[in-house]
């Protein structure tokens, strides 16, 4: 079996291709019986972010991987030479790695960010609700977790927590130097909504607006602190006393258009908005960036404070890689110890087959009379003939092909081992 993991991510596409690549929240219980329907694909898992879509299988060889991305694109309905050019897969050790790389956030666009933790929990639950977890994709999701538990307590990874959310307040702050003077319309309602309302509502924003597609779960965002709850619908109407516009929501289609945001933009009076799209798909139009007084930012403009963030956490995350390269280690042993058990299992197994059906023959010649002495004797023969046979054959064959390495694990193996103890009385 080989373990796979493949995917795009930010440092490999653009948002554009992200957005094509994405599943909806809708998709993914198809998407998972479909993975985990192809010939080649024995347990599979699937994570879908804004910067990253990966998908983690077992798979029969390392032939399945063509196969993983051919059904990608079809599902897709892309191109799989276009989605070749941006994917990227990692076999066994290497996908174990870097499947505790993003865990950690160190594969993130914001170095340790926290929120890709809880992501690959639910793709995790997903994956063992929906039958797509067996017991080699199961052990490696708790390894990764008690690895990503270990980072957390032991370096600064997670102090001063940083993420896409606190990036984007950043950048507001290099054009409003005063929030208290500035609203705020928060698009969505999901967790990076909810982080970015935090890190506004610190920074002393003068009013919150949070618009999802039901108010009761907009309502329950804003909590007990002031802010005011409306639905996507009641957007044009706040639009234009709306100084920043920060969105995040998996719709397919994108919910602020060219034309509302000029509608806006004259009730205003042409004062300047700012706006970040960190939806993928995207939820504001790209036409609105060409608006003269809209400065539009996507998920990839964040680069430059996500870099100075990624400076103060070098340190922890050169600690974090340890840590991992431990965590691959012990997982990589403990996978060997149960290789060599199914192993042991399958030779004892073929062993219990050979004895069970010389016993049926002597107890048969018995039976019919034979004398017993010649039929213990037959018996011991054939039981060594039959024993020897296949390890015999595989040294000569060894042998023939100039295999030392073989011809020297099986003299440890087969002389050493069975060379018969002495008895205690003697």
């Amino acid at each position: 079996m080989t373990l796979l993991a493949l995917g795009i991510n930010h440092n490999t596409a653009a948002v554009d291709m992200r957005e094509q690549v994405a599943f909806t929240p809708a998709q993914l219980e198809s998407a998972l019986a479909e993975l985990r329907s192809l010939p080649a694909v024995r347990e599979a898992a699937v994570l879908s972010t804004c910067n990253r879509t990966e998908l983690y299988c077992v798979t029969e060889d390392t032939r399945g991987e063509q196969s993983i991305l051919d059904w990608l694109g079809r599902f897709h309905g892309l191109p799989i030479e276009e989605l070749s050019r941006c994917a990227y897969h990692y076999l066994d050790a290497d996908a174990a790695r870097h499947v505790m790389r993003v865990a950690v956030g160190l594969d993130s666009m914001v170095l340790g960010e926290p929120q890709i933790l809880g992501q690959l929990k639910d793709a995790y639950q997903m994956a063992r609700e929906h039958s797509g977890l067996g017991g080699e994709l199961e052990r490696l999701f708790q390894h990764t977790f008690a690895i990503a538990k270990q980072v957390r307590t032991e370096t600064g990874i997670g102090e001063n927590p940083v993420s896409v959310a606190y990036a984007a307040v950043s950048m507001a702050s290099r054009i409003f130097d005063d929030f208290s003077r500035s609203s705020a319309l928060l698009i969505g309602a999901g967790e990076t909504i909810e982080l970015v309302a935090r890190h506004l509502r610190e920074a002393g924003v003068r009013e919150l607006i949070v618009a999802n597609r039901t108010r009761e779960r907009a309502e329950a965002l804003i909590g007990q602190s002031e802010g005011q709850a409306i639905t996507l619908d009641e957007i044009p109407a706040m639009l234009g006393r709306t100084d920043i516009v920060i969105s995040s929501t998996a719709s397919p289609l994108p919910i602020l258009g060219k034309g509302m945001v000029e509608r806006a933009l004259k009730k205003r009076r042409h004062r300047p908005v700012f706006m970040v799209d960190i939806a993928v798909p995207r939820d504001i139009e790209p036409e609105v960036g060409e608006l003269g007084d809209v400065f539009l930012y996507t998920v990839d403009d964040l680069h430059e404070v996500i870099e100075e963030n990624r400076r103060h956490r070098q340190l922890a995350a050169d600690q974090a890689e340890s840590l991992i390269e431990h965590g691959v280690g012990s997982w990589q042993h403990e996978r060997r110890v149960r290789g060599a058990g199914d192993l042991i299992r399958r030779y004892r197994e073929q062993g219990e087959a050979v004895r069970a059906e010389a016993e049926a023959q002597a107890l048969a010649q018995l039976a019919r009379g034979e004398d017993p002495e010649k039929v213990v004797s037959r018996l011991t023969r054939q039981l060594a003939n039959k024993l020897m046979h296949g390890p015999t054959l595989g040294v000569r064959e060894a042998s023939g092909a100039d295999r030392h390495d073989i011809i020297a694990a099986a003299e440890m193996l087969l002389l050493d081992s069975s060379t018969p103890s002495q008895s205690r009385d003697s």
